[in-house]
């Protein structure tokens, strides 16, 4: 699995290639946006850590400039307003780490980031519930037949729900069935990414009940 680490800062960049090393990930290093793009040009990485406040174009911009080739993002910032959260998950970013972070949370996640994009094995088979049509391992999600582009967190919500019918979810266990671990801090992550899946639904967006107090419930009449 190969790494690009996008990081002006170099003693953080160095220090996320040795655990990345030490992990069995290949990386390559860059400081700024443009040479990490001038790169994807010649190779295409398994996932991209990606600073926000780079010289020159910045993360968000570069994020928008790379979305359509699906290169899973995770971006490292110091920003953690609630604001940049939302707008690197409305980009496409599969996750948003704030600075300074464990080293520990940082590759299970990449981890859990990399496990949710990984193709399923065997035939492919299709999930429908309601105006929602779900094809797994082509991972292409229909809303009354219109295709929806979704992230791949997104597509991992949606199908947990559309695989378990009415069973309403704690935030605590998305974080784990979907995120693939036990999440340090709190479930905002939860919340943003319902959000933003919610949008892509349309009018059918008010299919995923807020439960107070407990979590989401996927409910269609």
């Amino acid at each position: 699995m190969k790494v690009f680490i996008i990081e002006d800062d170099k003693a953080i960049a160095n220090l996320i290639k040795i655990n990345l090393h030490l992990e069995g990930f290949e990386t390559a290093v860059f400081s700024d946006a443009e040479s990490g793009l001038k790169m994807m040009e010649k190779e295409r990485p398994d996932l991209i850590l990606l600073d926000i406040m780079l010289p020159g174009i910045s993360g968000f911009e570069l994020q928008s400039r790379i979305k359509e080739r699906k290169i899973p993002v995770i971006f490292l910032t110091a920003r953690t307003l609630l604001q940049d959260r939302l707008l690197g998950l409305e980009l496409g970013g599969d996750d948003y780490i704030t600075k300074p972070f464990d080293n520990r949370e940082l590759i299970l996640r990449i981890r859990a980031v990399l496990r949710r994009v990984s193709s399923s094995n065997g035939p492919d088979h299709e999930l429908k519930r309601g105006q929602f049509r779900l094809a797994v391992n082509q991972r292409f999600f229909y809303v009354e037949d219109k295709r929806v582009e979704l992230t791949p967190t997104e597509f991992e919500l949606i199908r947990l729900f559309m695989e378990n019918g009415q069973r309403v979810f704690t935030r605590e266990e998305l974080l784990d069935l979907v995120w693939g671990f036990e999440y340090y801090g709190d479930t905002r992550t939860v919340d943003m990414h319902i959000q933003r899946l919610r949008k892509k639904l349309g009018k059918y967006k008010e299919s995923i009940k807020t439960i107070y107090g407990i979590g989401y419930q996927l409910d269609i009449e």
